[in-house]
């Protein structure tokens, strides 16, 4: 329903300061909610309005724009200026090391720090801007890859409550609203 472009902020293509070490983009048919309020763990914070981010962080640089099937090991609830604003963290079925990823334990095992680069690059990367530190919920920790399939099937859910018109969709184009 909804094509898939290049993420923009204010009319602005989406830019970042400095470089990324891991291939960024979303998982389609997901949605955060910013009608549904979190936790304590996220410090009740509502979702972001966009689809689950994705950092997939195997040994190449994918395709900018490319479809590709993943593996999701963990997921981090980063919290952006009050929004609940997950970042799965997935390794493409088509990597030498997808075998041997199933889990965040392994991505400490065999890619030690990869998860402490991209958190604190997460927690930085808008201060050029003049923005604050983002932060995280769950203490930080990245949850298990069972956790986030029960995010990536909530969001998924939240999804399709989007489209069947049971949400209110907000700024979003879903195809039967006027943009």
């Amino acid at each position: 329903l909804n094509p898939i472009v290049q993420d923009t902020k204010k009319g602005v293509l989406r830019d970042y300061h400095g470089p990324i070490f891991w291939n960024y983009g979303a998982l389609p048919q997901t949605w955060e909610d910013p009608n549904e309020k979190g936790g304590e763990e996220v410090g009740y914070c509502c979702g972001d309005n966009d689809p689950l981010d994705v950092v997939e962080i195997g040994s190449e640089i994918l395709p900018m724009g490319s479809i590709q099937r993943v593996k999701p090991l963990g997921v981090l609830a980063m919290i952006d200026s009050g929004e609940l604003d997950w970042k799965v963290l997935a390794i493409s079925l088509e990597d030498p090391l997808a075998s041997d990823l199933n889990d965040v334990a392994d991505i400490k095992r065999l890619l030690p720090n990869t998860i402490a680069g991209i958190r604190e690059w997460f927690r930085w990367y808008k201060t050029p801007d003049g923005k604050p530190l983002n932060t995280f919920g769950y203490d930080e920790i990245v949850q298990d890859a069972a956790f986030t399939q029960e995010v990536i099937l909530h969001t998924h859910q939240s999804w399709k409550g989007l489209i069947q018109g049971e949400r209110e969709p907000g700024e979003n184009w879903i195809g039967f609203n006027k943009p």
